[in-house]
């Protein structure tokens, strides 16, 4: 039976910018991606820790330090709000994922393996 577990996070992201007048998204540091294991145009959800704002969009790869909200989700935080991005699989059992911890640069302070059975 295949079910829904997470394959990557990334947790304590900080808003740099908001664009509304955009096409929608969530622009991403590359290097956060990759090592989230989260690829560009990937489905992901968005948790505005300063808000409580929750929406689903896809992943940008963007500059290094970036994390910028926009079209819609711009309306869902401000910079220097605090996030959690994370990316789903379908899969039969849980294969392991890993959680990327972040300053408030956007640069990587740690890793926390996910891991599976």
């Amino acid at each position: 039976m295949s079910r829904t577990y997470i394959s990557g996070k990334l947790h304590g992201l900080t808003v740099t910018s908001c664009r509304l007048d955009y096409h929608g998204s969530v622009t991403i540091a590359d290097e956060l991606l990759d090592a989230a294991g989260i690829d560009a145009y990937e489905q992901v959800h968005v948790v505005n820790l300063s808000s409580g704002a929750r929406w689903v969009t896809y992943a940008l790869a963007g500059p290094p330090g970036s994390f910028e909200l926009n079209g819609g989700g711009a309306r869902l935080g401000v910079p220097g709000d605090r996030c959690v991005v994370m990316a789903y699989q379908q899969a039969d059992a849980f294969g392991g994922a890993v959680a990327v911890h972040v300053d408030e640069r956007n640069q990587p302070t740690g890793r926390v393996p996910y891991a599976g059975p």
